[in-house]
């Protein structure tokens, strides 16, 4: 069955760095786009950047410039490098799988699976 899991979390200072990973299997990786979302407490889930699977990116204006998504491939994993990290990027971030094979990663709406979160705490 389709899996997804998240690592790489954890508690950072005002501008520090984090990479998040975001381990996949079930499914052939390489067809489906894959994005990273993230929810703040008594907030909706927002979407933060996202890869399609010609290796297009998009990003959230509020992490333009400080994030970085990419994905191997080869080794089914998504990652999400986020430098320059502020307090309000404290979340609970999430990876998100496509829900059919070429179809672009738009919003929520668009993803058939999710990975059940690694906590982000930045501090001031």
């Amino acid at each position: 069955q389709v899996r997804l899991v998240e690592s790489g979390g954890g508690s950072v200072q005002f501008g520090g760095s984090l990479r998040l990973s975001c381990a996949a299997s079930g499914f052939t990786y390489g067809a489906y786009c894959m994005a990273w979302f993230r929810q703040a407490p008594g907030k909706e889930r927002e979407s933060v950047a996202e890869i399609q699977t010609d290796g297009s990116t998009t990003y959230a204006d509020s992490v333009k410039g400080r994030f970085t998504i990419s994905r191997d491939n080869s080794k089914n994993t998504l990652y999400l490098q986020m430098d320059s990290l502020k307090p309000e990027d404290t979340a609970v971030y999430y990876c998100g799988r496509g829900q059919w094979p070429v179809a672009l990663c738009s919003g929520p709406a668009s993803i058939g699976y999710w990975g059940q979160g690694t906590q982000v705490t930045v501090s001031s």
